[in-house]
């Protein structure tokens, strides 16, 4: 790791007090009821190009065995279509609410159920795990069943306001090199961002000189009127939740963040004022801007406040060429691009691509072929973090007024 891990955690200390004190946040919303997937953003984005000349291609009859665990106001366990999966088998479903739980095993077609994340583990059957659960316990759970053993794939962000925690989850997974630790990002396989990856990789862009991206969740009340557990998403700070945004340049690179300087917009919304949320925040709307580990600079920016045309988009500029729907570049950039294939191959049977520009089917499938195959995922710990960390390291810088700010490195 290419970073002081003291430098980091006393310099955020002082600032994030308060912030990852999960326990204190409001339990109004422990008993959510079992209803249908809310109007969230990107959901309902199933749209996506397939190149069907390009199968999917069988590679062993093995089944991993899964646990799913959480089943909250996103319903999102179901989503990635593990349950479809030709070489997985969901095994059991946890949920702490039984009606959920009980809910979970229903969509999932599973009969095994658990009270609790902890009761999942102590079942040797279960080779992989995947994390549904409210933000706060990414990492902290991640780091139990990597400890138990087993694989694990997780919702976003893969840290939550805790350096500490991401710093043990790095080693962690460092010491389990066995086992495969995936996040769940979806901007990796939006068709925009899975271009521009095949085409970086390429060398159509040259060096990235610019790169943008965005992501506004705009919804009654402010993302805080979405249900959460224990209430975490009300007065949530934009830059705790990055890695729609940042995807846009590490997703497509597969590098990072090495400073910043963000600047923040006060909220209208009545749970950001006056510091009455848990966060003791009052940013609606986070503007980051970010030196890469290139050279060059992006733009992240995350809002709650803005309404119409919502989402997660973005966009890259290099030195032979930039994507901005459509690639276009010099005569070298060009000629490089046209012998690149953009479109994303077909799934497995039975796997759908789904919401969020048909990246949940995607992801789903890559965590279980890199544990068949014995690689590491496209979003590893590595990323996951250089996605996460520079999130929070860019509202520390807001609340001291767009100071530029350096972010822990990962190798």
């Amino acid at each position: 790791m290419n970073f002081t891990r003291r430098r980091f955690l006393s310099a955020a200390s002082a600032s994030a007090a308060g912030f990852s004190a999960v326990s204190a946040l409001n339990s109004s919303a422990l008993a959510e009821g079992i209803k249908s997937v809310p109007n969230i953003a990107g959901f309902d984005e199933t749209f996506t190009k397939i190149d069907e000349t390009r199968p999917w291609e069988k590679y062993s009859d093995r089944k991993i065995r899964v646990g799913l665990v959480g089943y909250g106001v996103c319903r999102f366990s179901t989503q990635f279509s593990l349950q479809n999966h030709p070489n997985a088998e969901v095994a059991a479903v946890s949920d702490l609410v039984p009606e959920r739980c009980a809910a979970l095993a229903k969509e999932a077609r599973c009969e095994k159920t658990y009270p609790s994340l902890e009761e999942m583990l102590n079942d040797d059957s279960i080779e992989a795990i995947f994390l549904a659960t409210d933000a706060p316990s990414h990492c902290r759970q991640s780091i139990e069943v990597l400890k138990r053993g087993k694989h694990v794939a997780v919702a976003v962000p893969a840290m939550f306001g805790n350096l500490e925690e991401a710093f043990e989850l790095y080693e962690t997974v460092k010491a389990h090199p066995e086992l495969v630790y995936a996040m769940f990002e979806t901007t990796a396989y939006r068709d925009s961002c899975y271009a521009m990856r095949q085409l970086y990789r390429a060398g159509a862009f040259g060096k990235m000189v610019y790169s943008e991206g965005e992501y506004y969740h705009y919804s009654s009340g402010g993302i805080g009127g979405i249900g959460s557990w224990k209430n975490w998403r009300r007065g949530l700070p934009p830059q705790y939740y990055p890695t729609h945004s940042n995807g846009f340049y590490c997703c497509v690179t597969g590098g990072s963040f090495t400073e910043v300087s963000c600047m923040g917009v006060k909220s209208l919304q009545e749970r950001y004022q006056d510091n009455v949320n848990a966060y003791q925040n009052q940013f609606g709307t986070e503007i980051a801007l970010f030196r890469t580990s290139e050279g060059g600079t992006a733009r992240m920016a995350v809002s709650w406040d803005t309404p119409q045309f919502g989402g997660e988009m973005g966009r890259c500029r290099g030195q032979l060429g930039s994507f901005y729907e459509k690639f276009g570049g010099n005569e070298e950039g060009n000629k490089i691009a046209k012998n690149v294939n953009i479109i994303k191959p077909a799934l497995p049977p039975g796997v759908e691509p789904g919401g969020h520009g048909g990246s949940h089917g995607y992801l789903g499938h890559d965590f279980i072929d890199s544990i068949l195959r014995k690689r590491s995922p496209l979003v590893d710990v590595r990323m996951a973090l250089n996605l996460s960390i520079p999130g929070f390291i860019a509202h520390q810088s807001a609340l001291k007024d767009g100071e530029l700010l350096k972010i822990p490195q990962f190798n």
